[in-house]
This record gives structure tokens, C-alpha cells and sequence, in this order.
């Protein structure tokens, strides 16, 4: 009875143990399991790519936030405030003595002329500080735009003259809209009767908006409506011409060397590492060697492109540097062997065949360091670049700024139309830098081999 029972329970047990899977069965199971795992692995993807999608819509979002900013505060500067009036030229005022002495023409006193004439035109305004309101709604340019026409055509001594002149920065802000006329006369730079004076000379056309062209003519100033930018882009390409012809071929005759001559030892090796960190070093610490070395040992004229392309040259050499080597390195082995194997020299082998073909790329690279070197600030701070300059100079060692130095001058200033001048500044400098790595990518595309 018992073992009755007892084949009967194994019976029943192996009965109800799982029938094992077939082949199939297996590679089914299997297909569905790789199945999830692409699912997981396509989804990851499909994450990864929106995440990327969505960094790049950030990035583009906030450069055209970036642009949009600069170019909508910048685009007033390029328009100004001016008023025709008619000027008497008494000979007594000008040139007494009626010699037509240039000197005594340059030195005569313009305002008075130019005063009577704007006051004739309000002849109900008496005091002495409505008339000190009333002259200040017309730029102290004024006298020396007056001047200029003398000189050039002294026979205009004696005559009544019409003259085009810019009225003051305020005045200016009011007639593009940044001044309002609603906001409480205490809390903006124009009085009411000043509103009201500019109002009655535009009822008589007098005043007109025209193109700035002071502002890409003139050095910099404290008036706003007559500050420019010339003066800084002089400085700054005398001094890309300072650091081009000292980088330049310090730069590829360094890599030429390294790459090409140079043997492979601790030496050459310790000269690579230290060029690469240099290219990294922060530009203020060039700005302090500058400091040190070009203006307190040799005794080099403080706030000159010399000094400042002298500096940048020493910044951009790394860049170049690296650049040039990639660009030798790039040129195929074969080209070497079949020259030396043709029975050039060395030297013939580098100059005759592997640098033309590296040509671009050290060009390329060339004019990348340059872009970077137009765009420092920190470094020429350091050498007296910053100085209020207002003259244009006329060669290396004249008095100079540079664009970036001139902006960060003219967003320090408190004055409302220095922040236009700025913004508008800055579109100029990006214009120049946009175009110079677009020369960049055109010159290697356009000598590009590839092999």
C-alpha cells in the first residue's frame, strides 16, 4: 500500500514539473529580450539627441538674445540731432586785424557768433539761466565745426552763413525717444522749457536726423555726440600691424623648427609642454610682463601700439605656434620621402614642398590668433592703453586706444548716449571679428587638399 502511494505521488510529481522550452521557444525568448534592450538603447538616443537639440536651441536662443540686445541699442548711435541756423561772421569777432592769419583764425572765439545767433532766435528769453539752458541744447561741437569753415574759406569772414551743427547728447536722447516727456521734469536731464525751445525749433524744420557719420570719423570724447571710434580702430590696426610682424614669423619658424629640425629629446619635449601651457596662461599675466619689461626696464613709450602689438605678439605666438606644427604635421610623409628622395636637401625638402601645402592651416591659424589678439582688453590695461586719447595717432608710437579698451571705457561713463555708442562700438568690433574667422574658414577651404 504504501509504495503504491508513494509511485503514485512521484507520478504526479513529474507530471507537474515544467516541460523544459524548445529551440525555438529559446530564440523567441531571446529575440524579445534584445528587443527591450534596443528599445532602451533607441530611447537613451532619442533622449541624448533632444538633449543635444535643446542645448543648441538654448545656445542659438541666447546669441540672438545677445545680438538683438547690441544691434537694438546700438543702431541709434548711428543717426544724430542737428539744427541748421543761420550764423553772422562779424570781422571784428574772427580776425580783427584782417589778415587772414591762420593763427589768429584758429584761435578766435567761435561761441560768441554762434550764441548770438541761436539767441536771436528766442528773443523772449532773457534771464541768464534760461539762456545758459537755452545754450546748452547745442553741442559745444558747435565752435568747431564753425571753425573748420573758416579756415577752409577764410572769405566767408563778413557774411551770413548757414551752418549744420549737432545739438547735445540730451537733447539728442529726447528726439529718439529715450528721454520721455511724461516722466517727472526732476528725473530727467532736459527741463520742460528745454522741450518746449527744441519743440519750436522743429515746428520751423530747423532740426534734422541724419547719418552719424562723426561717429567713424572722430577720436573719442567727453561729449557723446561727438565721440567716434576712429581713433581706436587706428590704434588698434597699427597694433595688429606691431603684433602680425613680430608674432608672424617668430611663430612659424618656431613650429617649422620643432617639427621638422628639432630632435626628439627632454629638451624639445619640455619646450612643447611649456608652449602649451602658454596658451592657456590668462592674458592679464602678459599685460604684467609688458608692464615690467617693455615699459619699466627698456623704457618704452607708455599707452603706443608698438607696446601693445609687442604684448599681443607674445600672447598670440603659442596660438600660432600649435597651429603651424598641426599644419606641418597634416602634410603626408610621402611628400617628404619623394623630395629627399629626389635629392633635395632638408631645408629645400620644408620649404619648397611641406610648407606651401601647410600654408593654409598656418594662415588659418594665423588669423584665428589675430582675431583673438583684436578682441583683449586685460593686457593693454596693464600698459596705459586705457588713457582718454583724443587725438588720432598717426603712427606706432603715438597715444593710442583700441576698440575693446574704447568700449569698456565708454560703458563706464554715465552718460545715456555712451551706452548707444557702446553697443554700436561693439556690433563694429564683432563685424570685424566675424570677419576675419570667416576670411579663415575661406582661405582653408579654398587651399584645402585633402589626401
Amino acid at each position: 500500500m504504501t509504495d503504491t502511494t508513494m509511485n503514485g505521488a512521484s507520478h504526479n510529481q513529474t507530471n507537474a514539473s515544467p516541460k523544459p522550452k524548445s529551440q525555438g521557444q529559446r530564440q523567441a525568448a531571446a529575440m524579445a529580450a534584445v528587443q527591450k534592450g534596443l528599445k532602451k538603447r533607441y530611447a537613451a538616443e532619442r533622449r541624448f539627441q533632444a538633449y543635444g537639440i535643446a542645448a543648441i536651441a538654448f545656445a542659438a536662443a541666447c546669441l540672438i538674445l545677445l545680438f538683438s540686445t547690441i544691434i537694438g541699442k546700438g543702431i541709434p548711435a548711428f543717426t544724430k540731432t542737428d539744427i541748421v541756423f543761420e550764423v553772422t561772421l562779424f570781422p571784428q569777432d574772427i580776425d580783427p586785424t584782417g589778415e587772414r592769419d591762420p593763427q589768429v583764425l584758429s584761435t578766435a572765439d567761435y561761441r560768441k557768433p554762434i550764441r548770438q545767433a541761436f539767441g536771436d532766435l528766442f528773443p523772449d528769453v532773457t534771464g541768464r539761466s534760461d539762456k545758459r539752458k537755452l545754450h546748452a541744447i547745442i553741442s559745444p561741437g558747435a565752435v568747431f565745426t564753425l571753425r573748420d569753415m573758416v579756415m577752409s574759406n577764410p572769405d566767408l569772414i563778413g557774411q551770413r552763413v548757414t551752418i549744420t551743427v549737432p545739438m547735445s547728447d540730451d537733447i539728442d536722447q529726447f528726439n529718439k525717444g529715450h528721454i520721455l516727456q511724461e516722466s517727472p521734469e526732476s528725473e530727467r536731464r532736459v527741463s520742460d522749457k528745454q522741450i518746449a525751445w527744441f519743440e519750436r525749433l522743429e515746428s520751423r524744420g530747423m532740426i534734422e536726423t541724419s547719418f552719424n557719420t562723426t561717429f567713424f570719423t572722430a577720436g573719442d570724447s567727453r561729449e557723446p555726440e561727438l565721440a567716434g571710434i576712429w581713433g581706436a580702430l587706428t590704434g588698434s590696426f597699427f597694433t595688429m600691424i606691431v603684433t602680425l610682424i613680430l608674432s608672424f614669423p617668430l611663430a612659424v619658424g618656431a613650429a617649422i623648427y620643432l617639427e621638422e629640425f628639432a630632435p626628439k629629446n627632454k629638451l624639445t619635449a619640455f619646450i612643447e609642454v611649456n608652449i602649451n601651457n602658454l596658451a592657456a596662461v590668462p592674458s592679464i599675466v602678459y599685460g604684467l610682463l609688458g608692464l615690467a619689461v617693455f615699459l619699466t626696464f627698456f623704457g618704452l613709450p607708455r599707452s603706443a601700439p608698438l607696446v601693445g602689438g609687442m604684448v599681443l605678439s607674445l600672447m598670440t605666438l603659442p596660438t600660432i605656434i600649435i597651429a603651424s606644427r598641426a599644419a606641418l604635421k597634416a602634410v603626408p610623409p610621402s611628400i617628404r620621402e619623394a623630395a629627399l628622395g629626389m635629392g633635395a636637401s632638408r631645408v629645400q625638402c620644408v620649404f619648397h614642398h611641406v610648407l606651401p601645402l601647410a600654408m593654409p592651416g598656418i594662415l588659418t591659424g594665423t588669423i584665428i590668433g589675430m582675431a583673438q589678439a583684436l578682441g583683449e582688453t586685460a593686457p593693454l590695461l596693464m600698459i596705459g592703453m586705457v588713457a582718454f586719447v583724443v587725438d588720432i595717432p598717426g603712427s606706432i608710437t603715438d597715444p593710442a586706444t583700441v576698440m575693446p579698451v574704447q568700449i569698456y571705457l565708454w560703458s563706464d561713463s554715465p552718460e545715456r548716449a555712451f551706452t548707444e555708442r557702446t553697443s554700436a562700438a561693439i556690433m563694429v568690433l564683432l563685424s570685424f571679428l566675424i570677419m576675419m574667422n570667416a576670411l579663415a574658414v575661406i582661405l582653408r577651404k579654398r587651399f584645402e587638399r585633402k589626401w
